[in-house]
């Protein structure tokens, strides 16, 4: 259960401006697994008049050993690769009337897209994964995660199992946008995000908190019947409600009365299930900075790693 008197973190009014857009970068390792990434982020671009950034990097650790010259030729195919690359997106029309840049990098990956998104002063960064079984273990893919850890600007990840058309192609446009929260200061960000994003496709913003199975509270005793456990569930039900509708009337205006939802269990599996039900287009969650970032499995990491890698949609994560 919340513990009384439990914090909630909000942000004032004042302090919330509209997140419009203005420029938006697409990191591609130029394989089909970026396809999807490169037409969302395109997508994005056109509909809020932002620059588009197509970014590789070609990684030097491969050719430490080969040498500089085979890194130089690496290069010089990656800018003929991302030319081409360009040429296709322009011949479809992909990029007809838009402002655009290609840029071509060599060295430590993330070293230089953070370069980049700090230089270009870039507001989203879009990235695709595979998602791939590791021994159990689904895995984001080295620069994905990198990007998805550490980008302190919002990252919108699209998974495998993403549908490869963007929401904002379709005539009917966002329908549902799901925020998924635990309270904390990371979510009170992501809904500062959410919430222009609601009210400029004039859609409902559904706001869940998943609890835990038994959420005890202090003085409980195992001795109490199941029936009382089910009343813990929805004093804590009730309870996390209040608590998200705090954080809504603290924050910006929203255009539709928001949905909130309170469920039990796994977060992560929890909220794919969610917004499977919901037929979600858009899954928005805040990550609170953390120094264990070298541990993916530890919390809070966890549970957002795992959401970005099965969920059916594409899912925009801020930091705090």
């Amino acid at each position: 259960m919340l513990s009384a008197g439990r914090e909630v973190h909000t942000l004032d009014k004042a302090s919330i401006v509209d997140t419009g857009l203005k420029s938006v970068l697409v990191a591609t390792d130029l394989s089909p697994v970026s396809d999807k990434a490169v037409r969302r982020a395109i997508s994005l671009a056109r509909y809020f008049g932002a620059k588009f950034y197509l970014t590789h990097v070609v990684s030097a650790l491969g050719y430490t050993i080969a040498g500089a010259e085979a890194l130089q030729l690496a290069c010089e195919a990656a800018k003929r690769d991302v030319a081409s690359l360009e040429h296709t997106l322009e011949g479809n029309g992909l990029l007809a009337g838009l402002e655009h840049e290609c840029i071509v990098r060599q060295g430590n990956v993330w070293n230089e897209l953070d370069s980049v998104i700090r230089e270009n002063r870039i507001d989203m960064v879009v990235v695709g994964t595979h998602g791939r079984r590791n021994f159990g273990k689904v895995i984001l893919g080295s620069v994905a995660e990198e990007i998805f850890r550490h980008a302190d600007c919002m990252v919108l990840t699209v998974g495998p199992h993403s549908c490869k058309d963007s929401p904002l192609e379709k005539a009917s446009r966002l329908q549902t946008i799901l925020l998924a929260t635990d309270f904390g200061p990371a979510s009170c960000r992501a809904l500062h995000h959410a919430i222009p994003f609601a009210n400029h496709f004039g859609v409902r913003l559904t706001m869940l908190h998943v609890a835990p199975i038994a959420p005890i509270p202090e003085g409980f005793h195992w001795s109490q019947t199941s029936g009382d456990v089910l009343k813990l569930q929805e004093d804590a039900r009730w309870e996390a409600i209040a608590q998200m509708q705090k954080m809504v009337s603290a924050s910006a205006p929203l255009n539709m009365q928001p949905e909130f939802l309170v469920k039990f269990g796994s977060p992560a599996k929890m909220i794919v299930h969610t917004a499977q039900e919901l037929n979600a287009d858009l899954i928005v969650m805040g990550l609170n900075r953390t120094k264990r970032l070298a541990t993916v499995s530890h919390a809070p990491w966890a549970t957002a790693y795992d959401v970005v890698c099965r969920a059916g949609c594409s899912v925009l994560t801020v930091r705090s």
